[in-house]
């Protein structure tokens, strides 16, 4: 999956202690403020495929987006 050109709609689902994998995260990158965040992009699939998605990440200041997952998809 590869995100094509900038993420819309953004919008934080949780943050700090409300994230259910905060242990992990901040062992595999480092104490942090962790957001869950949620928006809409054009995402390029493994087949060469463009869709429009709802993807979900994690995201902390100094660190960036990881983990990022396909949801749904919009169209």
């Amino acid at each position: 999956m590869k995100v094509i050109g900038r993420i819309r709609e953004t919008q934080t689902i949780a943050a700090g202690r409300r994230i259910r994998d905060l242990a992990r995260l901040r062992k595999q990158y480092g104490a942090a403020r962790w957001r869950k965040m949620k928006g809409v992009a054009e995402i390029e699939l493994a087949n060469g495929t463009i869709r429009t998605a709802e993807i979900h990440w994690y995201e902390a200041h100094g660190v960036g987006k990881k983990k990022l997952k396909i949801k749904r998809f919009l169209d």
